[in-house]
């Protein structure tokens, strides 16, 4: 048999599952994340799961990967010596930006500081005009004493930004074709290969950030490639995107930018995936040991906008970090996982995250010299957590350690070391809580319309707390929902998202014109999927357009009917126009004022067919014997909670709460208000009465 390998690595753990082309899931295993080198956890979880599934590596058909790996480089400012060269006259571009303060009156304000130093920032002459016609041809002379100069002071990666080069990319063309041949070590990014959009602030944002992160990818990637390769592993390797979608590695290697958020995406997409179609309407909640995701699903699709800001000096304040114009879903992240670090602040309060203790040392009780107390020791204290089951066994946990670390800090805020790790499980789960009302409420959501979908180790953990602060009365938790993520992704479509400057009014467009804007567009999303072997039964792509009324500066985007359209041009525009009236009145709830209408994109969404049409998930057949118990800790006081193995509960099985459900990578808490039922997918539905 032909088996898929899904990999997730986290901040904390690095993820493995394996997936049998009938839609079951012989094993799956959590590993702690090598830091120094991701590759070696990422090879021995290999190893070993394929060792414990008896699967040999020959059988394994194709590979997915998702990594926080460039997220992190982005962070904490561990890429590349990168270099801009841009227009003369705007080598300052990135660091005015949109000259908005992101906090009017905080006199402290650190703004988001560019990739590139000033000194690396450099000019050449050349110009084009707003219409895209040239008014100054490229010095190449110039430039080549530019770029000579950037290569003497130490830079390995380079960005190309001119101006208004999303309708003009020749001369961007010119020079990166010049440079590669002048410098065929050094890793260039031009900014209309990346991104084709109006603004060139946000455009230049994402080509230095691909930039900084280029060479990284590139070592990581070859190098991950060639040891599955010698591993005996004959598939291909294929990289989790931003926007939901995979790709293959020669256009991961290409613009890497694309796989920021790959792994929160994952999350998403295994949540929607999961639930399945009884479940129109979920927030996907994924708790790891570093950050908590929440994202929006409806009718089985996460969100995908158009951009994100990646590492934002203010978690939830637009405007605090870099803008990165690429296809994402829709989520939003915050720093509380099972390794935030629980402290006394500085005004005597108890503070949970945003630092992490990570897998080196992690928290105190993985014994492995961590001494601070963090989320997770405190759910092994509220007894939530079984020490000798603990990650599938693989990780023992330290109880006492766990209890030294709470009983230090409860003893410096004056707490009992029970109400202290009630505490740290409350005030975290109230982080992500109030993430969650901020997120709902910018787009118009109620919580209590939607199921909780929880994945990740620590979202079963938290899951029924959080409901209940969120007024969530459904919580649904897949099978394997501690490496729900590394799952997900192997459902996931091949996917291409493009999008060019059409920058014109609806009436100045005709029919002809629109149909060559978006088939060039086709084009080019269908030869990147060809690059990946997927051609045969490619549905038609997805047509939309960001558009906007005549004076606005913000535009939307607007979904467009499937093609094919009609010849004349009257016809397309009474078309685009009533779309467009459709998603102006979804977003603002009143219809658009009677001014011409501006077409600023063209975007094409092309997909391929889902890696597993469906999980096929085992339940036990004869049901669970006598339960344990164990004493656990909800709102500060004790029950004995029945304890179950979720592998020996079959369909249909209910129990009320208290009750924990344990698996091989996470643990489900159910307090007394909740009930619980195995049901026919091998989901289980927690419903809060």
């Amino acid at each position: 048999m032909s088996y898929s390998l899904g990999i997730d690595i986290g901040g904390t753990f690095t993820d493995l599952v394996l997936l049998a082309p009938d839609g079951s899931s012989p094993g799956s295993l959590k590993v702690l994340t090598t830091h120094a080198d991701p590759v070696a956890g990422i090879l021995e979880g290999t190893r070993r799961l394929l060792e414990q599934c008896g699967v040999p590596p020959a059988g394994i058909a194709r590979v997915v990967h998702a990594t926080t790996l460039f997220t992190n480089a982005l962070i904490e400012r561990k890429g590349a010596v990168t270099a801009l060269i841009t227009t003369e006259g705007f080598r300052d571009l990135l660091q005015i930006g949109r000259e908005r303060r992101y906090e009017l009156y905080d006199l402290q304000l650190v703004p988001p500081a560019p990739l590139v130093p000033p000194e690396l920032r450099l000019e050449v002459p050349e110009r084009v005009k707003a219409d895209g016609t040239v008014l100054r041809a490229l010095d190449l002379a110039a430039l080549d004493a530019r770029v000579d100069e950037a290569v003497a002071k130490g830079a390995t990666s380079l960005a190309i930004l001119f101006l208004h080069s999303d309708l003009h990319p020749a001369h961007e063309a010119a020079a990166a074709a010049r440079i590669a041949a002048r410098h065929p070590g050094l890793a260039v990014t031009a900014s209309h290969a990346i991104v084709r959009e109006v603004r060139e602030y946000e455009r230049g944002s994402t080509a230095t950030a691909n930039a900084y992160i280029a060479p990284l990818a590139e070592r990581y990637l070859a190098r991950l490639g060639a040891a599955l390769a010698e591993l005996g592993v004959p598939g291909p390797l294929l990289m989790m995107l931003s926007n939901g979608g995979l790709t293959h590695l020669a256009e991961a290697r290409r613009a890497p930018v694309q796989l920021l958020e790959s792994g929160p995406a994952a999350g998403a997409l295994a949540a929607a995936f999961l639930a399945g179609p009884a479940e129109p309407r979920v927030l996907a909640f994924d708790l790891g040991g570093t950050t908590a995701k929440l994202c929006v699903v409806e009718q089985g699709e996460p969100q995908v906008v158009f951009g994100f800001e990646a590492a934002r000096q203010a978690r939830f304040i637009e405007g605090s970090g870099l803008p990165i114009r690429i296809s994402t879903v829709d989520l939003i992240e915050i720093g509380a996982g099972g390794g935030s670090i629980a402290r006394r602040d500085a005004i005597g309060l108890l503070k949970v995250g945003p630092d992490s203790a990570g897998s080196e040392p992690g928290p105190a009780c993985y014994g492995r010299g961590g001494q601070h107390p963090t989320v997770t020791d405190a759910n092994l204290v509220l007894g939530y957590l079984d020490p000798a089951r603990f990650a599938g066994g693989s990780l023992p946990l330290d109880r006492g350690a766990a209890d030294r670390a709470i009983a230090a800090l409860a003893a410096e805020l004056d707490l009992a070391p029970q109400d202290l790790a009630w505490g740290i499980h409350d005030v975290a789960t109230e982080a992500m809580a109030g993430a969650a009302r901020t997120h709902l409420a910018e787009r118009g959501h109620d919580a209590a319309q939607f199921t909780l979908v929880c994945t990740g180790g620590g979202g079963p953990v938290h899951g029924y707390h959080l409901a209940r602060k969120l007024g969530v009365r459904r919580i649904v938790i897949p099978p394997e929902a501690g490496v729900a993520s590394a799952l997900g992704m192997l459902a996931a479509p091949p996917r291409v998202d493009r999008v060019a400057t059409l920058g014109r009014r609806l009436q100045e467009c005709s029919a002809a014109d629109l149909e060559r804007a978006f088939g060039a567009l086709e084009e080019e999303a269908a030869a990147v999927l060809a690059g990946g072997g997927w051609t045969a039964g490619l549905p038609p792509a997805e047509r939309l357009l960001d558009a906007r009324c005549a004076g606005q500066g913000a535009h939307m985007p607007v979904p467009l009917p499937p093609t094919p359209w009609p010849k004349e041009d009257a016809a397309v525009r009474e078309l685009i126009e009533t779309a467009f009236r459709a998603a102006y009145l979804d977003r603002y709830r009143r219809p658009p004022p009677a001014v011409p209408i501006e077409l600023v994109h063209a975007r094409v969404v092309l997909r391929g067919a889902r890696g597993a049409a469906a999980l096929r998930a085992s339940v036990g057949a004869s049901g669970p014997s006598a339960p344990e118990s164990r004493t656990i800790v909800i709102e500060g006081r004790r029950y004995e909670a029945a304890v179950f193995a979720r592998t020996a509960l079959p369909a249909g099985f209910s129990a009320q709460g208290p009750a924990l459900v344990q698996e091989t990578g996470s643990t489900l808490v159910v307090g007394p208000e909740g009930r619980f039922r195995v049901l026919d997918s091998g989901n289980i539905l927690v419903e809060i009465g």
